[in-house]
């Protein structure tokens, strides 16, 4: 499995940015798909993940900001971010589950500023 993201950048505080992941390779439908991120000095975080079904899971700091969605036909997982803070910025990884499996994507860079 490959995992390609895009859709990051420069956006200033209070800004929207949409992430996407696509996925290739043998890909089945118990997947979980989601986005972590990882800021300078810290560890990486659970931003949002959603399954095959369409159960999602939030970290807290970006609940009612933030929304994931996927589309299975296309193996592809996107990461809606509203109402941007500083905070925020850091390099975004798409990921993708499988029972004990895991891959990871290249990680995309966010910077939020003024």
């Amino acid at each position: 499995v490959q995992l390609q993201a895009s859709g990051g950048g420069l956006v200033q505080p209070g800004g929207s940015l949409r992430l996407s992941c696509a996925a290739s390779g043998v890909i089945d439908n118990f997947f979980v798909m989601g986005w972590y991120r990882q800021a300078p000095r810290k560890q990486r975080e659970l931003v949002a993940t959603m399954d095959s079904g369409g159960i999602t899971n939030y970290a807290d700091f970006v609940k009612g900001r933030f929304t994931v969605s996927r589309d299975n036909a296309k193996n592809t997982v996107y990461l809606q971010m509203n109402s941007l803070k500083p905070e925020d910025a850091a390099v975004y990884y798409c990921n993708a589950k499988d029972g004990p499996l895991s891959w990871w994507g290249q990680g995309t860079l966010v910077t939020v500023s003024s």
